[in-house]
């Protein structure tokens, strides 16, 4: 994921706002095809964010077998804060599809 889109990410609200269900339909012309289509899309954002976090945090990990106490390391705690901090998926493939329309393709 890029800086930018990091930055936009962490400017979305992380609180649930109700959405007027004939904006989300109007798009598709039926509302669950919408709803279908935001949950993809919120599948897809999770799995990249888990992805990315565990990318990172693999850094970190410790390949030893030893049971030496393991030492809080202050870089893994901003990185997990910040990924904490972050909207859930579904608000952002949401803010996604009524801001920017997310294209579905179909398999036909």
């Amino acid at each position: 994921m890029d800086k930018s889109r990091r930055i936009k990410l962490s400017q979305l609200l992380n609180t649930i706002e109700t959405q007027n269900m004939k904006d989300i339909g109007a798009r598709t012309g039926n509302v669950y095809e919408s709803l279908a289509i935001i949950a993809k899309r919120a599948n897809q954002i999770h799995a990249d964010l888990k992805q990315e976090l565990h990318a990172k945090l693999e850094d970190f990990a410790s390949h030893s077998d030893s049971l030496e106490e393991i030492h809080e390391n202050r870089e893994q705690i901003e990185i997990s804060r910040f990924y904490e901090r972050l909207p859930h998926p579904t608000i952002i493939s949401t803010n996604e599809f009524l801001e920017s329309g997310l294209e579905a393709r179909y398999n036909d």
